[in-house]
Parts: structure tokens; sequence; C-alpha cells
């Protein structure tokens, strides 16, 4: 069987606008999904986080049970029990979308937290004694001090995270929301090309998580402590020629 260039050719437009982008009669769009889903995901897993370390017994163990919960169940039990059960509470079907929205988040909230967790707890303890010696309060020291260090410590298991949830997405289309597999489906459904289809997508997915995974990198570099002395001298100078 010989690949046929022409069905992609043909059918880019569905699958990158509609499929990828979202902009389109259906809806939906893997990256519409997805950029929400990694912002929302990312801020509710900061507060999942900071709960678990929590030494309040009230905020602590209930951040314990809503992470190894949702960490004990897959993905596609979360998106049917908002897809089925929610209906039946509320006598309303709510859009696949919002569905498949809620369900990352909530469900990759749980995965952020421990990560968050686990880099605030990789900051050295002297580091925040020196800022409680420094009259910085509870909130100013995680400001100003523990999240920027935790954050590069946690970066490489973040972006990890974020290109599952990015793969992930795929899985919106069970529920007919039309991402970027659905999109290839419904084409490959209607030109019997299932070969071509499946492929330009797997290329797609590809393009974006290896991009993640590159800008990750540059972005470690950057933030790396090597690199801070190198980037105070090179603000001092430029305020010396400046003052020049």
């Amino acid at each position: 069987m010989s690949f046929d260039w022409g069905i992609i050719l043909t059918n880019w437009k569905f699958l990158i606008i509609q499929g990828l982008l979202g902009f389109g009669a259906f809806g939906g769009g893997t990256l519409r999904l997805a950029i929400p889903a990694i912002v929302l995901g990312f801020i509710l897993g900061v507060i999942i986080g900071l709960c678990r370390l929590a030494h309040r017994p009230w905020i602590h163990y209930p951040a314990v049970l809503y992470v190894e919960f949702f960490r004990g169940v897959p993905l596609v039990l979360v998106i049917f029990w908002f897809w089925f059960l929610i209906p039946q509470i509320t006598g309303q079907r709510l859009p696949e979308y919002t569905v498949a929205l809620t369900a990352f988040v909530v469900f990759e909230a749980a995965y952020l937290g421990e990560i968050v967790r686990a880099g605030i707890q990789s900051v050295p303890r002297g580091q925040i004694d020196a800022a409680t010696a420094g009259g910085l309060s509870y909130g100013q020291m995680m400001v100003h001090v523990i999240l920027p260090q935790a954050i590069r410590n946690m970066m490489p298991s973040l972006v990890t995270q974020f290109i599952v949830l990015f793969k992930d997405t795929s899985l919106a289309s069970i529920i007919g929301m039309m991402d970027l597999t659905k999109a290839a489906q419904t084409v490959s459904q209607r030109e019997i090309r299932p070969f071509e289809m499946y492929l330009f997508i797997a290329v797609v997915y590809w393009i974006f998580t290896y991009s993640m995974s590159r800008f990750s990198q540059w972005l470690e570099v950057r933030m790396s402590p090597e690199r801070a002395p190198t980037r105070r001298a090179a603000l001092r100078e430029a305020a010396r020629a400046a003052a020049a």
C-alpha cells in the first residue's frame, strides 16, 4: 500500500485548525484543552503541594487523601465520572470540552502537587532559617526565597508531567470532543486511510513534546545557579556602560 500524501494535504486545515487549535464549528482543540489544563492544574497543584506540607491536620490530611485517591485511579475513569455522573446529579449534561478540562485539571493536580511538595522540600533548610531570621512572613518566604529555588529543582519533573498531560488529551476523544485524535478519526473513517492520518498526528504530537523538552533544557540552563554570577556581572557592566 502506497503512502498517500494527498489525504494529508486535503485535510490538513481540518486537522490543524479544528483538531489542534480548536477553531471551528466543533469547538474542542488539543491546544485549547492542554494549555488551560496545564495552567490551572499547576495552580491547583501548588495549592495541593502547600497543603501537603501544612502542619495543621485539617489541611494536611485532606490534601494527602486527594493526592492518593486521584493517583490511584485511571484518568479515563475520572473523565467518565464527570461525563456520566454529573448529569445524574445536576440533571444537565456538561459540554465535552468542560468535562475534559475539569477532569484533566482535577487529575493532574494530584501529580503536580507531589512534584511541588518534593521541590519545596528539596530547598536547603538553611535558606528557610535565613528567610525567617530576616523577618520575612510565610508568604514572602515562599514567593521570594523557596518557590524560585523549588521551581528550578522540579523543572524536569514538571515538564515531564506537562508532556504526559499534552499526550493524554487524546483521551478526550472518547467522549466526543473534537481534538487532534478525534479529527484524525473522522478523516480516517471518511477517507479509509488510517495509516496516513495516525502517522501525521503522531508527528504533530512528537513535534510539540520534543519542543517542550528542549525548552525545558534551555530554561534549566538559564535558571542554573552557575549563571547567576554571570548575569549579575553582565548587569553591572551594562550599568557602567550606560553611566559612561
